[in-house]
């Protein structure tokens, strides 16, 4: 059998106006585009990464 990969689910708790530029490009990135949006992602390095850069506009549930 393979071994199952971790995923997050990822929903954006925060609007986006009025903050930085990389910020809001990054969390577009992450494929999140409205508030209280979910969408779920592999658990990579490069996802932590973006991740731990807009942490305060979300919020993170590890699954699997």
């Amino acid at each position: 059998m393979g071994k199952k990969e971790k995923s997050l689910r990822i929903q954006l708790v925060r609007g986006l106006a009025g903050k930085r530029r990389d910020h809001r490009e990054t969390v577009h990135a992450l494929g999140l585009r409205r508030n209280r949006q979910v969408v779920e992602k592999i658990d990579t390095p490069s996802v932590r990464g973006q991740i731990h850069k807009v942490a305060y506009l979300l919020q993170v549930e590890e699954i699997g």
